[in-house]
């Protein structure tokens, strides 16, 4: 939980997010057309940013986590963890149900966790073919990457990790983007998008459409059948294979309860999850790229998620040569 802010907290905090008076919006424009509008201190070393994306045809919000020392005048540059929420959440998640902020506190890197929408998928969706907004991947990976890049101080160096949805987003990035990001980590993701899948067999692409009422699931990537190559081409199972020389991990429990579970039965969404990670994991080993997998009792819950980010946490910072 965020701690109460007191007024000279907040002042200190704009204090240093802007070494220079700030204008009621700033313009931090990256070459794309996207810009911040607002800033916001909500706790200590936390920032809210608003940006108006032309991928997004609209405003979206990102959370940053900031290092000690960090200054936009800083004759350098902080590596960045990039932090992944999942389905049916949004931008505060991880600072919300996890000590995320504790645990970076001494760490020399950037956290940036991005709004996703609550079943964005990590993706520019296909829209019949038509394509536009939503254009997830253009508005994290490109608006957002050159605003970190130009305005606060982002450097080249990158892992990134995130749970259920965000564990897809995380290999999909990392996959996508080859050299992009040093390491990469998948807590209960569904990494392999067509585990399962039978010709003819639509209850593939519900997620969307539960998380999102009223959407068509086939706006994100079409039918499975019909527009295989944009399933695959959005598959980490089907990329796995360009994920050499990324650090890799992947974690998920069973839906089993476990030491940490809160529901007395088995959780079928964690157990789904389990099966799209064994299925990573084996094309993986298939192709001879190494992966971490941890496999265990458990659900699909924040408790575990913290577990889960505080094991691989020294992978991501050996990963980025920092503490």
């Amino acid at each position: 939980m965020l701690r109460r802010i007191t007024p000279a907290a907040w002042l200190g905090a704009f204090a240093m997010l802007v070494p220079t008076p700030l204008a009621a919006h700033s313009a931090a424009l990256a070459g794309t057309g996207a810009r911040v509008v607002a800033e916001a201190p909500v706790a200590s070393r936390t920032v809210d940013l608003t940006i108006d994306s032309p991928a997004m045809d609209g405003r979206r919000k990102v959370r940053l986590l900031l290092p000690r020392g960090w200054s936009k005048d800083a004759h350098r540059t902080w590596p960045t963890l990039w932090l992944l929420h999942g389905g049916v959440d949004d931008y505060t998640a991880w600072t919300r149900d996890t000590d995320v902020a504790r645990l970076t506190a001494r760490s020399d890197v950037i956290v940036v966790m991005p709004d996703a929408g609550r079943c964005g998928n990590y993706s520019d969706w296909w829209n019949y073919g038509k394509g536009g907004s939503p254009r997830w991947e253009t508005f994290h990976m490109t608006e957002l990457r050159r605003i970190l890049e130009d305005g606060y101080r982002a450097g080249s160096e990158r892992v990134i990790a995130g749970n259920s949805m965000g564990g897809l987003g995380a290999m999909l990035y990392a996959a996508r983007f080859p050299g992009m990001f040093r390491a990469a980590a998948s807590f209960s993701g569904y990494v392999d998008t067509l585990h399962g899948h039978e010709p003819g067999d639509d209850s593939i692409g519900w997620g969307p459409s539960f998380a999102c009422p009223g959407t068509d699931w086939r706006r994100v990537w079409g039918d499975p059948d019909d527009q295989s190559d944009v399933w695959r081409a959005h598959n980490p199972t089907d990329l796995a294979g360009r994920l050499r020389g990324v650090r890799l991990w992947v974690a998920s429990g069973n839906g089993e309860r476990g030491p940490l579970g809160r529901l007395p039965f088995t959780d079928p969404v964690e157990a789904a999850a389990a099966g799209n990670a064994h299925a990573f994991v084996d094309r993986l080993r298939d192709l001879g790229v190494p992966v971490t997998a941890r496999f265990f009792d458990g659900q699909h819950d924040w408790p575990y998620w913290q577990r889960d980010l505080h094991e691989v946490y020294p992978m991501l910072m050996d990963a980025l040569g920092t503490r």
